[in-house]
């Protein structure tokens, strides 16, 4: 990565895991990181991680929790009143496989989580990524969205709820809402551009099942013998992030055969996967849900 002095980047999720590891190597890099957690002491203690290992890194932690549209319309509040910039948004925290849950709003964890709490937060900070040249908005989606199929019918899971089902459908409406808010910012003829990428089969929290606890330990222990760490699985969203022949719309994944480990390149998941008609449908369908609207 090259210098990111002067830069700002927002990431989501950046207690743990994938998001930590993005975290600590953008400050490293000079970028002014703000971290939005849902956990501030967690948050801090991250952060004071970071700042033991390069105690020049500009990091800040901001309290936010997707699974409240309240909390996020308060922090994109919050995060105006106190900066005028983002270089990069990092669409990046998520809960897998849960037990059946809703939102405070009343959503499907994941669904709520994943997918309609980042719609909002992009929505809700779009001006200020649209008022700051070349910026770039990273959202992570994973591997799952290629078996996801968005059921509209049945989004709260009210009528029916299967984890990884919901999962799949959560990942399918990132990398959808991906693409299209590629689309729409290049028809509003702005120089921010929109970038999916995915982390292959990666050792994270995100296991806890949206508990925000730690992996039960053997589970964690074995995930490491199986799949790639934490570091490596942060290397796409950093080419995501940094990166700088990306023009917008790409997809960034592992290198290996099914883009499940290994280094970040391009992948034909986001172009493959994406239906013009469904992402309208959900786009509209996520603005009702949400109550925002986007400027472009």
């Amino acid at each position: 990565m090259e210098d990111l002095s002067g830069k700002r980047v927002i990431i989501t999720g950046a207690t743990h895991g994938i998001g930590f590891e993005a975290a600590k190597e953008l400050a490293a890099k000079g970028a002014d990181v703000v971290m939005a957690v849902r956990n501030v002491d967690k948050g801090e203690k991250a952060a004071e991680n970071i700042r033991s290992t390069y105690p020049s890194a500009s990091v800040t932690v901001m309290n936010l929790n997707l699974a409240d549209l309240g909390s996020v319309k308060e922090f994109a509040s919050e995060y105006a009143a106190r900066f005028d910039r983002i270089d990069v948004l990092i669409n990046n925290a998520g809960v897998m496989m849960p037990p059946y849950k809703r939102t405070r709003d009343g959503f499907e964890l994941q669904f709520g989580t994943n997918h309609l709490g980042h719609f909002a937060l992009t929505a809700s900070l779009l001006p200020l990524i649209m008022s700051t040249p070349l910026s770039r908005v990273v959202t992570v989606s994973s591997i799952a969205a290629r078996k996801g199929r968005i059921n509209f019918k049945n989004l709260d899971g009210s009528h029916g709820y299967n984890p990884m089902t919901f999962y799949r459908q959560s990942k399918l409406a990132n990398l959808l809402f991906s693409k299209e808010l590629q689309h729409r910012l290049e028809r509003a003829g702005s120089s921010g551009i929109s970038i999916l990428c995915h982390p292959g089969i990666t050792a994270t929290n995100i296991l806890s099942r949206g508990s925000g606890k730690e992996t039960f330990g053997p589970l964690k222990n074995l995930m490491r013998v199986v799949v790639q760490p934490a570091e490596r699985g942060a290397l796409p969203t950093l080419y995501a992030a940094t990166h700088p022949d990306l023009r917008g719309g790409e997809c960034i994944g592992p290198d290996n055969r099914n883009n499940t480990r290994g280094y970040p390149v391009l992948t034909d998941d986001a172009n493959r996967l994406f239906d013009p008609d469904l992402s309208a449908r959900l786009w509209e369908v996520s603005e009702s849900l949400t109550g925002v609207k986007f400027a472009v």
